[in-house]
């Protein structure tokens, strides 16, 4: 479940970057310069409050998203906090071990 909302997250996040990426700083919508450009195919304003609903839209359904994912997340930390904490696994853990290192003689003594 985590995994399909964490899908939609990413593509909602995609989609409102695209989205506040075309609106013009000043407001005036697509950035393509005057509605005439596009043929007239809406005017500058509603593609202005199109814009706008659409980046609201998309900013609840972030929100949302962000929040359900953190709440379904907070209890799997477990009581583990550090990666160096956690057993080493894979390659690392199957290495023979070192040959023991021999005693240096001592002195002998008279």
């Amino acid at each position: 479940m985590a995994t399909v909302l964490l899908i939609i997250h990413l593509f909602v996040t995609l989609a409102l970057i695209g989205v506040v990426l075309i609106q013009r700083s000043e407001g005036g919508g697509l950035g393509i310069g005057t509605s005439q450009g596009m043929g007239s195919f809406m005017s500058g304003r509603s593609t202005a409050n199109l814009l706008t609903r659409a980046t609201a839209i998309l900013a609840t359904v972030f929100f949302a998203l962000s929040l359900t994912l953190a709440l379904m997340n907070r209890g799997t930390m477990g009581t583990s906090r550090s990666i160096l904490d956690t057993p080493v696994s894979g390659p690392a853990s199957t290495l023979p071990p070192l040959p023991a290192v021999p005693a240096a003689p001592s002195a002998p003594t008279n």
